[in-house]
C-alpha cells in the first residue's frame, strides 16, 4: 500500500503544476490584451468549472481578440462562428448530407463539435439559431435526426455580444442566459491601458497574428483535468454553503427584481467560489471568494423591474446591495 504522506505530497504537486499552468493562461493572454484582467479571470474560472462564458462589452473593446488569445494559450481543438441574421441551426451543429456515390444520407458535423466553440456576436442572430446551442452547452451534445452525437471533452462556449441596446440585435432569452455559468462585462479601457494598446500597435502588435505576438500553448487538456480534480476538492463548510443560499433567496426577495436567481444560479455560485479559491492558493472557500465571484455568476439570471430601470437601477448595484445585507457567516 502506499504511504499516504507520499500520496499527499503527489497530489499537492501535482495540483501546484495545474495551478501554474492555469495561472500561465493569464500571462501569455496578456501578451494580447490589455488591461482586462476580470474577464481573463472570469475565463480561466469557466474552464475550471466545466461552465460557458458570455462576454458583452461595446464593438472593439477586444471581446474576440480575447477569446482568440486564450485558445491560442491552449492545446485545444477551437472553431468560429460569426453569427448573422441569416445563419441556420444546422450551420451550427451540422446537418445529414446525401451521398450520391452510397445512395445514403452520412452526418456533416458543424463548427460546434469542437473544444472551444467561439460564437461571435451571438446576438446578432435570431432566436432559432440561438436556440440550436442549448443542447450542446447542457447536455455536451448534439441531436440530429432523433440521433444524439457527443460532443468532444472539454467542450467550452465563449460567446460574445453587443449590448441589447445596440440596432440589429437579438436580446438573449431567460432559458438560454441561464445555460451560461458567468457573464462578464468588458468595459472600455483606462486611459494609461489606451495608450498601452495603442503603443503596442506603433511598434507593430498585429491582433490577426497571435504567433507573432510570442502567444504559445502553455497548458493542455491533462492541466485542465488535473485542475479540475483539484478544484472538486476544495472544501465547502456548512455556513458557505448557506451564505450562498441566503444570496440567491434575497435576490428572488428583492423588490428592484420581477425574476431572481434559481437554485441553478446558487450551484453555479458555488462552483465558481470553489475554483476561484483553489486559484488564490487555498483549498476552501471564504466568503470572500463567493462576493468576488456573485456579480459575474448572478447578474444574468436576474430580471429588472421596468420601473427600476426607469430609475437608472442595475442588476449589478442591487446584487451589490444584496451582497451588503446579507449576513457573513463567521
Amino acid at each position: 500500500m502506499m504511504d499516504p504522506t507520499t500520496d499527499n505530497a503527489e497530489n499537492s504537486g501535482s495540483s501546484g503544476s495545474a495551478r501554474s499552468s492555469l495561472e500561465s493562461l493569464r500571462t501569455e493572454i496578456s501578451k494580447a490584451v490589455v488591461g482586462q484582467d476580470p474577464a481573463v479571470t472570469g475565463l480561466v474560472v469557466a474552464l475550471l468549472c466545466r461552465g460557458h462564458v458570455l462576454l458583452e462589452g461595446v464593438p472593439g473593446v477586444a471581446k474576440t481578440l480575447l477569446v482568440r488569445a486564450l485558445t491560442a494559450s491552449l492545446e485545444l481543438d477551437t472553431k468560429r462562428v460569426q453569427f448573422t441574421p441569416d445563419l441556420m441551426p444546422s450551420d451550427v451543429t451540422g446537418s445529414l448530407i446525401y451521398d450520391a456515390r452510397t445512395t445514403e444520407f452520412s452526418f456533416q458535423p458543424g463548427p460546434v463539435f469542437t473544444n472551444l466553440l467561439l460564437a461571435d456576436e451571438i446576438n446578432r442572430t435570431p432566436p432559432k439559431t440561438q436556440s440550436s446551442l442549448l443542447e450542446a452547452m447542457e447536455e455536451r451534445q448534439v441531436t440530429v435526426d432523433g440521433t444524439p452525437r457527443p460532443l468532444p471533452e472539454p467542450f467550452l462556449v465563449a460567446a460574445t455580444q453587443n449590448p441589447v441596446e445596440y440596432e440589429g440585435t437579438y436580446p438573449l432569452p431567460e432559458a438560454q442566459l441561464d445555460r451560461f455559468l458567468l457573464k462578464l462585462t468588458v468595459p472600455l479601457p483606462s486611459r494609461q491601458d489606451e495608450i498601452n494598446v495603442l503603443t503596442r500597435h506603433a511598434e507593430g502588435f498585429n491582433p490577426r497574428d497571435l504567433q507573432a505576438a510570442g502567444i504559445r500553448p502553455v497548458a493542455g487538456p491533462a492541466d485542465l483535468e488535473a485542475a479540475r480534480a483539484a478544484v472538486a476538492k476544495t472544501s465547502v463548510s456548512p455556513e458557505i454553503t448557506a451564505y450562498v443560499v441566503d444570496i440567491c433567496r434575497a435576490t428572488r426577495d428583492s423588490p428592484s427584481f420581477t425574476l431572481g436567481a434559481s437554485p441553478r444560479g446558487a450551484t453555479a455560485l458555488l462552483s465558481t467560489a470553489r475554483a476561484w479559491a483553489w486559484l488564490t492558493g487555498r483549498d476552501y472557500v471564504i466568503p470572500d471568494d463567493v462576493k468576488a465571484l456573485a456579480l459575474p455568476t448572478l447578474r444574468h439570471r436576474v430580471q429588472l423591474r421596468p420601473e427600476a430601470e426607469m430609475e437608472g437601477v442595475t442588476a449589478d448595484s442591487v446584487i451589490n446591495a444584496i451582497l451588503a445585507h446579507v449576513q457573513v457567516p463567521r
